[in-house]
């Protein structure tokens, strides 16, 4: 049966690398939330994170903390409110779409400006988002590809693509995507070519129309917000100080919190949640990643992998209520590529068949080889560690006669094989480059990460007509009817194993309220406002 719903939560990461550096304790000096003071009343709000942050400048940015605390700076053609990601709602535009879903026209909400006052205009809407297409150095900026951009007039602009793009609305929420001052980026180094060198620039002001600005920066250790006195938006900024400090370790943020040093922890697990006790409050729901098995097709690389009943003996081997006690709260069973909060995915996932398993392994031509599970030793996901997971793994598949000999590795080594596609059995996760089920069609034959496990599209050309028709769906209810096929058929068949969909678990102290995530933004930092 297949999901006729979308539910909403929250990704941890984008994005495979997350540089986690910078202090690993707090300062009482930042928290004076009950304090008020002159700006938007609500004193000092105190956000615990490990950092991902590696810019101040939108058109380069593509990491999480980045995007949280872009989300706060600067706004967006269209947005999503908290979890609420049904469909994108306005912030500096609406949209109106042609019937093929190619043509995608903006316009402007009346009397809109940037924090030196500037009205926000279609000049400025052009210059941002070709300036992303022009940056060589952005890792965003593939989300740009195959768009046009156009100025109808002063208050609107058309997006127009070569094919049916129906996730283009949520594409354009993407933080990297936002709508800079264009006049003063261009006094200050910002071109729409490739010699754009505003990124400095960006670091240490703000350009923006979003309620708060950037006060100060450093990538390593904490970023500033102070409110916007120019905003006429929809979220009037609450606080009259925002620092969001990058605490590397959980269990520091953990003492943190219960000490009074902060007053939000975005990355605890679900065992530290669990454990809070009164005083705190707790948003936890499954996160937009997936944890999954990799079984490669490339009869060199993966040898007895390569036939299709191995994947299918590890798919019913496993015990995936088990798996899922080693996560902790919010965490779900993956039910398939999908993850189950997005349109298209099922409603539940495999059922284990211990005899299946041991007549698919029996098809396969295993003969008693040792295979090696390769994955991650370092990079844990929304609190679950692989390791773990890895070795219960192991012991399932032991079970049925399979024998798995683990091979852990730091991500920074492991990361070039699985993006090769020279992993024959691994394990790794996957999140979506903004909230739309079409981030999960590259597991399809022939995709990016269908190719990562060897899958070229004549091995299974009938999935590849399913991707085919989810990217040319030009109606809602078509695509979401592409988007279930394709998920039944990457279920049933197919290299790849979804296990475990991680938990998200923002916690915050009783001076706060109205705490919600979102898959772009990790936590949408416009929302909260002082309890009381």
């Amino acid at each position: 049966m297949l999901r006729t719903s979308r539910r909403t939560v929250i990704a941890l990461g984008l994005g495979a690398s997350l540089a986690l550096a910078g202090c690993s304790g707090g300062n009482s000096s930042d928290n004076t939330s009950g304090g008020g003071g002159d700006g938007a009343g609500g004193g000092t709000l105190v956000i615990d994170t490990a950092f991902s942050l590696e810019t101040g400048d939108p058109g380069r940015n593509y990491v999480p903390t980045g995007n949280m605390m872009l989300h706060a700076v600067y706004d967006t053609l269209l947005t999503f409110e908290g979890s609420a990601e049904d469909e994108p709602i306005p912030s500096l535009a609406t949209v109106e779409q042609n019937e093929d879903a190619t043509a995608f026209t903006f316009t402007l909400a009346e009397g809109r400006t940037f924090s030196d006052g500037a009205p926000v205009t279609a000049d400025d809407v052009v210059f941002s988002l070709t300036r992303v297409q022009g940056i060589t150095d952005s890792k965003a900026n593939f989300l740009m590809n195959g768009i046009t951009v156009e100025k109808v007039d002063d208050m609107t602009v058309t997006l127009t693509t070569d094919g049916p793009s129906l996730e283009l609305p949520a594409i354009v929420t993407n933080p990297a995507l936002s709508i800079l001052n264009s006049a003063v980026v261009t006094e200050n180094g910002g071109t729409t070519g490739e010699d754009d060198a505003a990124e400095d620039f960006l670091g240490s002001t703000s350009a923006g129309s979003g309620p708060y600005m950037l006060d100060s920066m450093d990538i390593t250790s904490r970023a500033v917000l102070v409110p916007n006195p120019e905003y006429d938006g929809d979220y009037a900024p609450s606080f009259d100080r925002i620092v969001i400090r990058n605490v590397t370790e959980s269990a520091t943020q953990l003492i943190n919190l219960q000490g009074g040093d902060s007053n939000l922890a975005v990355d605890l697990n679900g065992d530290q949640v669990a454990g809070l006790g009164e005083g705190f409050t707790v948003s936890s729901s499954p996160s937009a990643q997936t944890i999954f098995l990799l079984v490669n097709q490339n009869q060199e690389v993966g040898k007895v992998t390569a036939n299709p009943k191995f994947a299918e003996a590890v798919r019913y081997a496993l015990d995936y209520e088990e798996l899922l006690k080693l996560a902790g709260e919010g965490s779900e069973q993956a039910t398939g590529v999908i993850p189950p909060m997005f349109v298209g995915a099922l409603d539940s996932g495999v059922t284990p068949d211990p005899e299946r398993a041991k007549q698919a392994l029996e098809d396969s031509g295993y003969d008693g080889e040792t295979i090696s599970l390769q994955f991650p030793s370092d990079n844990p996901v929304g609190g679950v560690e692989f390791t773990p997971v890895a070795e219960r793994v192991q012991a399932q598949l032991k079970s049925i006669g399979l024998a798995v000999d683990l091979a852990p590795a730091p991500f920074a080594t492991e990361i070039e094989p699985y993006v090769n596609g020279t992993e024959a059995f691994s394990m790794w996760y996957w999140g979506p480059d903004f909230a739309d089920s079409s981030s999960f069609l590259p597991f399809g034959p022939g995709e990016k990460v269908g190719l990562r496990a060897g899958w070229e599209a004549e091995d299974d050309p009938e999935i590849a007509e399913l991707v085919t028709a989810a990217q040319d769906a030009t109606s809602a209810a078509e695509r979401e009817q592409a988007m279930r096929e394709y998920a039944t058929a990457m279920q049933e068949e197919g290299p790849f194993i979804p296990l475990i969909v991680p938990g998200l678990n923002l916690a915050s102290d009783t001076s706060v309220t109205n705490v919600q995530n979102n898959t772009n933004w990790t936590l949408d930092i416009p929302l909260i406002r002082p309890a009381g």
